[in-house]
Parts: C-alpha cells; sequence; structure tokens
C-alpha cells in the first residue's frame, strides 16, 4: 500500500535546497510507489530564497501540489475550530493538514512543526520532524 509522503514548507525547503535526508527521503517514497505531495499555499511559505527559479520549477513538476479548494478550507476551518486556534498563525498547516487527513493512506507528513501537526492531522498519521 504506496499512502502519502506531504511536504510543509520546511521539508519543501529542504528539497528546494538539496537537502540530503529530503532528497533521500523523497528519492526513497517516489521508488516506493508513494504520492509526495503539498498544498499550494505551503509553494507560496516555503522558503525560496537564493534558489533558481528553474529548480523550484523542475521540483514542483514532481510533487503533486493541491490547490486549497473550498472543500479543503473548511475541512482545515474546522480543524481550528476543534483545537481552538486562529487562522491567522494556522491557516497553512490547518490547511496542510486536512488535506493529509484525506489523502491516501499511509500518510506520512514532513515538518518542522511537530507539535502543530500532529494536533491538526491526529493519532492516524505520522508526523516526521525534518
Amino acid at each position: 500500500m504506496p499512502g502519502t509522503l506531504l511536504l510543509d514548507s520546511e521539508g519543501l525547503s529542504k528539497l528546494y535546497r538539496k537537502d540530503r535526508t529530503v532528497v533521500a527521503l523523497i528519492q526513497a517514497a517516489s521508488e516506493e510507489g508513494v504520492r509526495v505531495a503539498t498544498s499550494a499555499m505551503t509553494t507560496l511559505e516555503a522558503d525560496y530564497d537564493r534558489i533558481h527559479p528553474a529548480r523550484i520549477t523542475w521540483v514542483l513538476s514532481r510533487v503533486d501540489v493541491h490547490d486549497i479548494t473550498k472543500e479543503i478550507a473548511d475541512r482545515a476551518a474546522a480543524l481550528l475550530r476543534s483545537h481552538h486556534l486562529h487562522g491567522h498563525k494556522y491557516a497553512i498547516d490547518a490547511a496542510l493538514a486536512a488535506i493529509a487527513r484525506h489523502a491516501p493512506q499511509p500518510v506520512t507528513v514532513l515538518t518542522s512543526d511537530t507539535e502543530d501537526l500532529t494536533l491538526l492531522c491526529g493519532p492516524y498519521l505520522e508526523v516526521v520532524k525534518v
């Protein structure tokens, strides 16, 4: 069962910068047929300073970038309400968690923010610090 590897902004930033650990995880996931994905909002949040635009385009061509639809926004808002979190600070994480909760299982989220994403993703998804 292949599943999904979901990148938050730090995971995507490290992929842009060719971080060896993240590149190895992405390569292993791809070889196993695991979908590598992120959200359109995460692509805005990721650190692309000093990254050549061609590198960004190349990376994103190999990642499934989910649009933030009204349905995803509604699911993210419900997560924020249920955890008493404010959208100003947690909107992008909540959208990523909404995607993660409905992605093909098993789901692993690569993040630098394990506490917030563990809370938002719930106990059935694996959250890994990068």
